[in-house]
This record gives C-alpha cells, structure tokens and sequence, in this order.
C-alpha cells in the first residue's frame, strides 16, 4: 500500500459524508463544486470536504471534523467566517432599505466614500460583482483611456477569466519561449489566439526587460496591469524598487499603471499593497477582502483614470452593482479595518506563524523557506529563493507540499492543496490558532519527510 494510499484511506474514514455528497453533487454540478478550484482537478484529491458551518477562524465539515482555517474562501474571509459586525449590518441593511433598486442611494456614497480614504490611488470607486469583471472594465478603461491597445502582462499573474486578461498564468514554459521575452499563452481552450496580438507578456521581477520593451514600444501600450505582489504563484514579493520601476516607466509612456488588488487589497495594510510598498497606481481593482466574506469587488482610480466612466463616455454597467448587501458590507468592512492597531498585530501573528515553520523545517533539514507578509505567505518547497513563475515550475517541489498539505489537513488544519496557491491569516485569528497550527505542523512535517 502506497502512502498516497493511506492518506486516501483515512480520509475517506473521516470524511464519508462528504464522499456522499461529493457524488451527488457531481450529477448536477460540474466537477461536483461550483468553481474548478474547488474540485479535484485543483488539487482537491480525492474529493474537497464539504463544509457545515464557519466561524471566526474555524470551519467544520459535515463529517464532524473541525479544522482551523488558511483557507479562507480563497481570501474573502478576511474577517473571519460570520464576522457579527459586518453580518449584522447587512441583515439590518436588507431590512431598512431592501436589496437592489436600479437606482442610487445614500449607503452607496457612504461605502465609496469609505473606500477612497483608505486606499491611496483610489479618488473614485465603482463598486460590482466579482475580481474578473472589475480587471475586465480596468482594462478596457485603460485602452479607452489612451487610444492605444497594447497591455504587458506578467507570466504567473492571475487577472481573471475574461478572455482580455485569461493568458500565461501558469504556462507550460517550453510553449511560452524564452524569459527575457515569452510569447502568449492561452490560460485554457476558448480563448479566441487573435487576442494575443493586444498583449505583451513578461517575467516579473525582471527590470531589465520590462525597460527593454518599454523603449521598443511604450507608445503603443495602453496599460501594464500587474499584482503588487503575486498571490497567484504561490507568494512572491517585488524585489526592492521594481513596483516603483514600473510606476516611472509607465508614466514616463503616458500608459497607465494598473494594481489588481483582487487579494492584496485590505489583506496586509488597509490601503492594500499600494499604502504597504509605497507605490500608486492609475487604476486599481478591489474583491475579495473589500466586503468582509459578502461578494463584492470594485474598480477604482484616480479623477483623470476615471473620467471617461463619470463624463458617461464609457458605460460601466450592471444590475447588481452597487447593491445593498455589498454597500452594507463594504462599509461595515472598512469600519473594522480601520481599528488601531490591528493589522501591526495581525501581522506579527502572521509572522511568528511563518518563524515557527521555517524553524519546523530547518530542524528537519527540509529545503523549504517562507515568504509573504504576515497576513499571507506561503511555505515554498524548494531550495532557492522563487522570483518568479519560471522559478516556480522549475524548482518547487509540488509533491513534498502535496503530502505536506494532506498531513495538515488530517490534523485539522485547511489550507488550499496547491503549492502555487497561500495560506492567509486573517485578521480574527488567535495566538491559540496558531500554537495549535505549529503543533500539528510538528508532526505533519516529520510524517511528510517519511513518505518522501
């Protein structure tokens, strides 16, 4: 019997439940979750445990088994699951004002208005529903913007699933060519190849050819849309001063700068990762940690970025934007965050976490190191530093994080199965989550060496 069959073996003893339910939803709903990274084909082997109830840091499966959550809806829950402030302001919101009315209201000024005080780039906030129609509109702003029609993106980077942004995320590098300038690649099938001609694909981290590019051919670049820190690769930080690079270089060319701050926003500062590195862009898109777990994201920019939307020269369209159960938690959200001290201590939680697991991993001669920000990083299987996606595919060691993940998740710790995905730390998680978390991490890490 092979380990990887142990581990199925008792987790099927464990989680018989959602077994059941696993396969019943399979009838009727693709794959058996209602979003791919939810299934097995991400990671999920196999089958994802279907979940009961969440509170605070906590989750609890409908087999009984409670696990303390990295996880964190791929990072909505910011706040923690059933945050009583911001659930209570929007069943109070539902029952003042009602849901959704085709027209304008006083919450919605107050959520917008909340917004531009707390993130530096954001003059004007547009509030709608997911990450992938905000990057969509900051896009097509950007084009409409600057009569050009070239956007650089960065391989490694996730903007979405519209067919604009669905490139070179995690691509097969033969296919994508060499680093120091990689062709397009489709991120999936359906993605019309026309598209490919409207983009420049770069390595991150890599100044020398971003520059390169720039002086061949920054007059045609309508836009460069990057995370300012990449979340979507595992975690990988900017090396010191290249944000700032792009922000000289970008307004050098008259392109704009755009942030996709669909994870980073709100996670390790309040004003996202523009206020924590120091750097603001045109254009910035919003989800995830915006509306404290309710669905909700939001393209914001400064007056010139957003002209054309506020002179009504770009539509900027939807029925549920701006809905009530999104402004109320938007701003109950921001009255949260805004509480003295707490992303200081959130992140020292976060970090005594990280310090714990590379002392873990040392003390086992583990190639492994930590990076991130406290409030989300991710445990790197390999053995040297990762800049960028190249790094990844060719030095992480997907397998080691693999029985690594299994081990924790036995032991009532959750976090995503993939090595190029994170573990976050919200901003309700105790000192208690954490001792308990390097605890099982103890053993998890000396069972994961075993199997290797």
């Amino acid at each position: 019997m092979t380990d990887a069959t142990a581990f199925e073996i008792e987790y099927e003893r464990r989680a018989a439940l959602s077994r059941k339910l696993f396969t019943r939803a399979s009838q009727v709903i693709p794959g058996g979750a209602g979003s791919s990274a939810r299934t097995v084909g991400f990671g999920w082997h196999p089958y994802p445990p279907f979940i009961a109830e969440g509170r605070g840091s906590r989750l609890r499966d409908v087999d009984g088994n409670e696990y303390i959550d990295y996880l964190l809806g791929l990072g909505p829950m910011i706040l923690g699951h059933r945050h009583p402030v911001v659930t209570r302001a929007v069943a109070d919101a539902i029952d003042e004002y009602g849901t959704c009315f085709g027209l304008p209201y006083e919450l919605e000024i107050e959520a917008a208005e909340k917004v531009v005080d707390a993130v530096p780039g954001i003059d004007q906030v547009r509030f709608t529903n997911s990450g992938s129609e905000a990057v969509g509109t900051a896009v097509r702003l950007a084009r409409a913007t600057t009569g050009r029609r070239l956007v650089i993106r960065f391989e490694g980077h996730y903007h979405g699933w519209q067919d604009v942004v669905y490139w070179s995320n995690h691509v097969d590098p033969e296919l994508a060519g060499p680093a120091d300038q990689p062709r397009p690649v489709p991120s999936g099938p359906g993605v019309p190849l026309e598209l490919s001609d409207t983009l420049i694909v770069l390595s991150w981290n890599d100044p020398e050819s971003f520059v390169r590019v720039m002086r061949e051919r920054g007059d045609e670049v309508a836009a460069v849309i990057t995370e300012a820190a990449v979340f979507n690769t595992g975690c990988i930080l900017p090396e010191p001063g290249y944000l700032q690079l792009l922000r000289d270089v970008t307004r050098e060319y008259g392109a704009l700068l755009i942030f996709d701050e669909v994870i980073t926003g709100f996670r390790f500062a309040r004003g996202g990762a523009q206020e924590y590195f120091g750097v603001t862009p045109d254009l910035t898109t919003l989800a995830k940690g915006l509306g404290g777990g309710f669905p909700v994201a939001a393209i914001g920019g400064t007056l010139d970025a957003m002209r054309l939307i506020a002179e009504g020269r770009y539509s900027h369209s939807g029925t549920y934007n701006a809905n009530v159960i999104q402004c109320a938690a938007v701003s109950a959200t921001m009255d949260v965050l805004a509480e003295p001290g707490l992303y200081e201590r959130q992140r020292a939680l976060g970090d005594r976490l990280a310090d714990g697991l590379r002392a873990l991993t040392a003390e086992r001669g583990i190639d492994a190191y930590v990076e991130g920000l406290g409030t989300v990083f991710q445990l790197w299987f390999a053995n040297r530093p990762i800049k960028n996606w190249r790094d990844a595919s060719a030095y992480a060691d997907e397998a080691m994080f693999t029985r690594w993940f299994q081990e924790m998740l036995l032991r009532g710790v959750l976090f995503h199965p993939l090595q190029f995905e994170n573990l976050f730390v919200s901003l309700v998680h105790t000192d208690s989550d954490i001792d308990e978390t390097l605890t099982a991490a103890a053993d998890a890490l000396t069972a994961a060496v075993r199997r290797a």
